[in-house]
This record gives structure tokens, sequence and C-alpha cells, in this order.
């Protein structure tokens, strides 16, 4: 395997990100999106996880250079509410078309994840990137109540991984979503793990809410999915 921070242009300007790649060289291209904390080492083990199961991963640094610790909830609160959206967008669409035409990349699409505030915008990066997402997996994480996204060109197949418990994403408030997009006639499925909250598959154990049964089975899940990149 092989990592390093990479840069990738993004509208006459450019954004950063973090890329792991399999030992083989090559390999479909998935999609990091970062929690709230911003780019952190947990996230970096992500792509990491995935390049050893033959993916080659890119985490765009949404924050640029900023992040939290661990005990600095009200600071990832503050980088999140003031991510500007249409910079996350283009920074998203940019790390896709960086991924797609890097040699390491063996697909003609990509898969997405992310987890919390990048559950969130593995939707909206579903959204706005088209075909270009062929599957995606969004962890505790979705655009409630949002009217402004255009869902139209939504072509992906979505499995998403929520939890039981969850003060910030309701489980059933998730669920009224993923009805919404199948009613538009979208491929979408969310799972919700029983007795587990937000953040169950942080092994770090930021919210106090790691689940390694939970974890075990929405990762099962999330690389049988990933297996059906285009």
């Amino acid at each position: 395997m092989a990592t390093e921070m990479i840069e990738f242009a993004v509208n006459g300007t450019n954004a950063r990100g973090y890329l792991a790649t399999p030992e083989s060289g090559s390999g479909p291209g998935v999609i990091v999106l970062q929690e709230w904390w911003g780019l952190v080492p947990q996230i970096k083990a992500v792509c990491d996880r995935l390049a050893a199961q033959g993916y080659t991963a890119l985490a765009p640094d949404l924050y640029h250079g900023e992040m939290a610790g661990h005990t600095e909830m009200d600071k990832a609160g503050e980088l999140m509410t003031g991510l500007p959206p249409d910079r996350a967008a283009k920074d998203m669409l940019g790390a896709v078309n960086a991924l797609l035409a890097h040699d390491a990349c063996s697909s003609s699409s990509v898969g997405v994840t992310g987890f919390c505030m990048g559950g969130l915008l593995t939707l909206r990066l579903c959204a706005l990137a088209g075909d270009h997402v062929s599957v995606a997996a969004p962890f505790y994480g979705a655009p409630l109540g949002d009217d402004s996204i255009d869902w139209s060109n939504l072509t992906a197949k979505i499995e998403g991984h929520f939890a039981a418990s969850d003060e910030f994403f309701p489980p059933e408030a998730c669920e009224a979503l993923a009805q919404q997009l199948r009613d538009l006639g979208k491929d979408v499925v969310f799972h919700v793990y029983p007795g587990t909250g937000h953040g169950f598959t942080n092994e770090e154990n930021p919210m106090g809410a790691w689940n390694e049964d939970a974890t075990a089975t929405a990762w099962g899940r999330t690389l049988e999915l990933l297996g059906t990149i285009r």
C-alpha cells in the first residue's frame, strides 16, 4: 500500500486530499468524506483499510487544513457550520474528477462513503455528480429537511447505515428520506442498527458509541456494495 497527500484542481485553484492506493498499484476508486472533526488520522485509516481491500481511496480535506480534536466538540461544530456549501461541493466534485483521472483508479465511476457530516455530504455528492458515482454508503448522516437538493441526477445505488438512537439524525427521519428517494425511483436502502448510537463505527470512540459487532456488519455490507463499482 502507498499513501500520500495530493493536490487537485478545483475551479482555478487547488484542493488537497489523502490518497491510499492498493499494493497492486490500482483499484476501483472510492471517495471518503470526513466527519465533522476534519481530515483526521481516523479518516485516513478508513482510506488505508479500503486500500488493503484493493481500492484506491481519496479523502478530500474539506476544511483546508483545519481540524478538531475529540475533546473539541464546539470547535468541530464551528468548523462544520462554517464550511461553505459551495466550496464543499466544488472540492468534492474536484476530488471525484481527480480520482477518475488518476492512474491508480481502475474504474469508470467511483464509490463514495462518509461518516456523520460526511454521510450527509455523501448523499449531496451523489446528487451533484450523477453517473460519476455508481454506489454510495453514507454512515449516520443525511441531508434531512433540505429541500434545495435536486435529486434528478442521482443514479447511484445507495446503502446507508444509521444508529437506532441518534439525536443528530433520527432514524425515522432518515427512513422518511429514503422513502422519498425510492418514490422518485432511486435505489436506496437504509439499515438501522439496534442498540447503536451516533458514531458507532468510529473505533476511536469519540462519542462513546463504538460498537464492534454493528461495525463488522456495516463494513461487510459496504465492501459488498463497493464490489459493484462500475
